[in-house]
């Protein structure tokens, strides 16, 4: 089929594979430019070494690295000789039992080695040193340079021009949409510009004033001259790429030689708009100077690692640059202010192909069916995410952190705070133990509660899940079962649409039926036209033309603004910055909140799901009955500068009945207990509602909507449910991401995990094949190298017939 002008700028691993892709699909008018020689152009791609470990924390990661090793084995550009990950510490080896699991979960055939099998991989080991390893046989060397020239070489065959010794000098925008890509060489006439540019993608996205959160960041790679252990060795590599992640190290063979990368030393960091022009580079503008001082303790662990080396010594060295993001992921997808501008960047060789086909499914199909892409949406950041302070420390810190072990509750360190809601002073004063949320701080629990934790049954999980933990959340857990808790939920996104197209507007793209009653409150979903989850959100109509969205982040917002009509008839409006909520839940929640008020919150006076304005004593609230712990109560919502009044209004009337501040963690506990769903987490945009337990959300008689047609199939075959597991075990609470097995067969994966301590078990959801969702069945969750014994349940596991949601 014939597609629209598309020039590609960038002609290194995701640039070619882009092209390659693209073409495949049938558009047949795209030019590919780069500034250097194709195809070593003289970017990333070119000094990349090409070590290719598919075993990563995110399933999308994995899935879209092991695509491309599939297809650069199929171009011959990939020695699969096996990746191997070592830990010299305890501490390392607990972490390697944590990546099996990932690989596992994720589809990879991984195998944990004893000290004598890893040295039986990879001989030039020191046995000493090693405790175990980490091997995935898939694994291996791409070789980059040769996969630029193999992918360009079939787009050529398709017709796609590829345009070397073209520097990009500007971008073209008419009203708001790009028409051309300015040269040195002249114009290229376009409906769709990708950036592909790597290192430069700042620059040139910066050319139609879209902001990347990337920073290039030197790091060191360095070759040894021969090693006489691998003398005569006529394969370029017959050992697996080697990663020692305890010492910042990466390994690879070049026949007679090893290549040995680095990330311990200090963060090196390049703008953009510094980078060397072609012909002005010494090498190649990807390429600073080697600074062999900061390679000294590379070295010294080298020869104590590999003792072979001790023979050898270091003949050649680079610091190259690579592209580092605030949350190392990639960035993708389309700009929100210019129509036709694309990027595909701070994407590794590792990743390259695979990113490449979910882009060519994007741009060509409209969404990406192959894989889940909600993590590495360009779209997804907060404004202060992108302050230029923000990304160069995060990308830094990042660089520090790239083999560090992270728990998956670590909030970063600096910067911080960064947001805080108007009640942090009062949270403060409580001890509050805080983490991140989307820059906000946001409370785990609070010192001031340890008193609460005594003489309570709160067992204490194991050693990993034991970490940002405290008895306390279990002791706020069942306070707010018991009386009434304050929840600070200000973290959560609240978007106003408005106009007189807002309610037909948010019934086309949701699945519920929102053209109610002004004070209804609908929960539904967002959904692509695939049928996939977008996410899910709550919709309270505020007015006749006014409703107050509660959604999950940036990229909701950029979804609605895109779906928009362009007739002026719809606002789309972020309040969450000047706003604020305090969850008020438990059975005493109306008995503290009702003598504040003059408005009617009684059962039959406000009932579960609905919105009304208010007074809570001199604060104008913004009242909705509804609650993610599965308890009676409100969200009250303010306005940012009454806040606090807020706050110490509610705080000083419920210390008649036991208040309490309640954090995160046990807020997890309770919403698990009842069955409540996190998207991002439990579900993303590969599942459908019927999979994802929410069909009830989906009203297929209301009219169309997105994603209806496509929903009609998707119900007819659902293969894979999201299943509710519970573990007697309170040692066995998991964290996520664990794979789970029926017998030896891994079948599925968790999703969220939590004690529950009104139901005195541990707590895990999973995805799991339609056929084992029965309750009853008995399955298995692989953490850290061990099987923990889970159980089916029927859900919601607390309250079934919903009485003190309703009370």
């Amino acid at each position: 089929m014939a597609g629209p002008r598309v020039v590609v700028i960038g002609a290194g691993v995701v640039g070619a594979a882009l092209a390659d892709e693209l073409s495949a699909r049938g558009w047949d008018d795209i030019t590919v430019v780069d500034q250097g020689t194709v195809p070593a152009a003289g970017g990333s791609s070119t000094h990349a070494p090409g070590l290719v470990f598919q075993t990563n924390p995110s399933k999308t990661m994995t899935g879209l690295a092991r695509y491309t090793v599939e297809k650069l084995m199929g171009l011959g550009c990939f020695l699969q000789v096996g990746g191997l990950e070592v830990a010299t510490t305890p501490e390392r080896f607990a972490e390697l039992r944590r990546r099996h699991g990932w690989a596992t979960a994720w589809g990879l055939d991984a195998e944990l080695l004893t000290t004598e099998e890893c040295v039986a991989r990879h001989s030039l080991l020191d046995p000493e040193r090693v405790l175990g390893g980490l091997y995935v046989a898939t694994d291996g060397i791409a070789k980059a340079v040769q996969a630029v020239e193999a992918q360009l070489r079939l787009a050529r065959d398709r017709g796609v021009r590829v345009l070397d010794r073209h520097e990009v000098l500007d971008i073209r925008v008419e009203d708001d949409r790009v028409t051309a890509v300015v040269t040195d060489r002249g114009e290229l006439p376009a409906d769709l510009v990708v950036c592909c540019a790597g290192i430069w993608g700042p620059k040139v996205a910066g050319m139609v004033g879209m902001e990347l959160p990337l920073t290039p960041l030197a790091h060191q790679l360095a070759w040894t001259g021969p090693v006489p252990a691998l003398s005569g060795q006529a394969e370029e590599a017959t050992r697996p790429i080697l990663r020692h992640q305890d010492a910042d190290l990466y390994y690879r063979e070049r026949y007679d030689r090893l290549a040995v990368g680095y990330y311990g030393h200090r963060p090196m960091p390049v703008r953009a708009e510094s980078i060397l022009p072609v012909d002005a580079a010494e090498v190649m503008p990807s390429v600073m100077a080697f600074t062999p001082d900061d390679f000294a303790d590379a070295w010294t662990e080298t020869l104590s690692l590999l003792p072979a080396t001790q023979d050898a010594k270091i003949e050649e060295g680079i610091n190259g640059l690579f592209s580092f993001t605030t949350d190392n992921m990639p960035l993708l997808g389309p700009s929100r202010e210019v129509t036709g501008f694309w990027v595909a960047e701070a994407v590794w060789v590792t990743h390259s192909a695979g990113v490449a086909r979910a882009m060519a499914e994007w741009l060509v199909d409209g969404h990406c069916s192959s894989f889940d892409l909600h993590e590495c949406d360009v779209n997804r950041f907060e404004p202060h995410q992108l302050a230029p302070e923000y990304v160069l420390t995060r990308d830094c810190q990042n660089f520090v952190e790239v083999y560090d072990i992270i728990h998956p509750l670590q909030p970063p360190e600096n910067l911080r705070p960064l947001r805080v809601s108007p009640f942090h002073l009062r949270q403060r004063e409580l001890g509050a133990f805080p983490l991140e949320a989307s820059g906000w701080e946001r409370p785990q629990w609070y010192e001031a509660n340890a008193g609460l934790a005594g003489g309570r049954d709160i067992p204490t999980p194991g050693d990993w899940a034991a970490r940002y933990w405290s008895p306390i959340v279990g002791a706020e857990a069942q306070a707010s079962r018991e009386g009434v808790a304050l929840y600070d939920m200000t973290a959560l996104k609240r978007l106003e649409v408005s106009g007189p197209g807002a309610a037909a507007f948010l019934g086309r793209v949701s699945t519920g039926e929102v053209d109610k009653s002004v004070g209804s409150v609908t929960y539904c979903l967002l959904l692509d036209q695939d049928g996939g989850i977008r996410s899910d959100i709550t919709v309270a109509r505020l007015g006749r033309d006014l409703f107050q969205v509660g959604a999950n982040g940036n990229l909701d917002l950029d979804w609605l603004s895109r779906h928009r009509p362009n007739d002026g008839s719809v606002s789309i409006r972020d309040i969450t910055p000047g706003t604020c909520c305090v969850g008020v839940w438990g059975p005493h929640a109306r008995d503290l909140v009702a003598p504040l008020t003059e408005a009617d919150f009684s059962a039959q006076g406000f009932r579960y799901f609905r919105a009304k304005r208010a007074y809570i004593g001199s604060v104008p609230v913004t009242a909705l009955r509804l609650s993610y712990i599965g308890e009676l109560g409100w969200e009250l919502y303010t306005t940012a500068d009454m806040g606090l009044k807020l706050w110490d209004t509610l705080w000083e009337a419920g210390q008649a009945y036991g208040v309490v501040a309640g954090g995160r963690g046990a807020f997890n506990s309770l919403r698990l207990e009842k069955g409540y769903r996190s998207f991002g987490t439990d579900m993303t945009y590969e599942h459908d509602p019927y999979e994802a337990g929410l069909g009830f959300a989906v009203k297929p008689d209301k009219g169309d909507f997105i994603g209806r047609a496509a929903l009609e199939e998707r119900r007819a075959s659902v293969g894979r449910r999201l299943t509710c597991l519970t573990i007697d075990d309170p040692a066995g609470v998991v964290m996520g991401k664990e794979p789970v097995y029926d017998g030896e067969a891994c079948v599925g994966y968790v999703t969220s995990a939590a004690y529950g301590y009104t139901i005195g078990k541990a707590i895990a959801y999973a995805w799991l094949p339609a056929g084992l969702s029965t309750p009853g069945q008995i399955v298995h969750i692989g953490y850290f190298g061990g099987r923990v014994t889970a159980v089916v349940a029927e859900e919601p596991l607390f309250d079934p017939a919903m009485k003190r949601l309703r009370a």
